[in-house]
């Protein structure tokens, strides 16, 4: 991974954090993407003394904002010639539905769109890239997500862990049409679920769904380091550098669930998606 450059999403912490640990310290350049400064600030040196290596920065985004992601393209666009990865890993459960100042969803924006949005404006970078790879971090409850087109953002009826499971479900159908608009070229996009984590996932939620997440996340969940392996192994490994459009658990290729598969659905999620971006100045 020397001289690679990766942009992870969500790193300050968590999963993301690990794998910025784990690739600064072979070498790769390792952009680090969070919310916060000064956790961000505190990320970057932990990892710098870890791996005794300065390969690594931070920027700022609120990636439920579009703008804010526009802006973070923007910015790295400016920066760096190429990217040899992607790694799309911020994402957020939020029981109660809210929306942003720009008038989508929270779950929707920060799951679905940010993917969306930061993908399609860093594209040329990764391009230029020998190899480049996207890859989206989703979840096995994708499995448990239907797409209602007539309410993609719950404005009727919303539910935090189903809004959650649909917004998976489109990472991992973003990535089937995406694979395929790559056919051809040197640029690869494979999605996978990490495992349940204990993290910090969820956190941000209070009443008794903290509290449930909390515990189970106590008495079941892997540690960071192990939900960090499968985006780990699809960054690096040799082995993978055609295999694009699958689905990924546990460092293997496994069937995504029958409902992602569905192509025109996949089809007109991403039409829907290219329309709202559109429509957020």
């Amino acid at each position: 991974m020397k001289n690679q450059k990766i942009v992870i999403t969500g790193a300050s912490d968590g999963i993301g954090y690990v794998c910025a640990n784990i690739l600064a310290g072979q070498g790769a350049e390792v952009i680090l993407v969070g919310r916060n400064r000064e956790k961000c600030a505190a990320a970057v040196e932990t990892i710098k003394r870890a791996t005794e290596t300065d390969t690594i920065t931070f920027e700022i985004a609120d990636l439920s904002l579009l703008r804010e992601v526009r802006a973070l393209a923007e910015g790295i666009a400016a920066a760096h010639g190429h990217i040899d990865v992607l790694l799309n890993n911020a994402g957020a459960f939020t029981k109660s539905r809210r929306q942003t100042d720009e008038g989508l969803e929270h779950t929707f924006a920060l799951n679905h769109m940010a993917y969306f949005v930061l993908t399609d404006l860093l594209l040329p970078r990764l391009r230029a890239a020998q190899q480049g790879r996207i890859i989206n971090v989703a979840s096995g409850v994708h499995r448990r997500g239907r797409i209602n087109f007539d309410d993609l953002q719950g404005q009727r009826n919303y539910a935090g862990w189903p809004a959650y499971c649909h917004s998976k479900l489109m990472n991992v159908m973003f990535t089937h049409v995406l694979a395929r608009r790559l056919e051809g070229t040197s640029v690869t996009a494979n999605s996978l679920h990490p495992g349940f984590v204990a993290s910090k996932f969820g956190h941000n939620n209070k009443g008794i769904a903290s509290l449930v997440l909390r515990l189970a996340q106590t008495l079941m969940a892997i540690s960071p380091e192990a939900g960090a392996k499968t985006s780990v192994y699809l960054a690096t490994s040799p082995d993978l550098a055609t295999t694009s459009g699958r689905y990924f658990e546990k460092c293997r290729e496994v069937a995504a669930a029958p409902q992602s598969l569905d192509e025109t659905a996949q089809e007109r999620l991403w039409q829907i998606s290219e329309e709202v971006a559109a429509s957020i100045p």
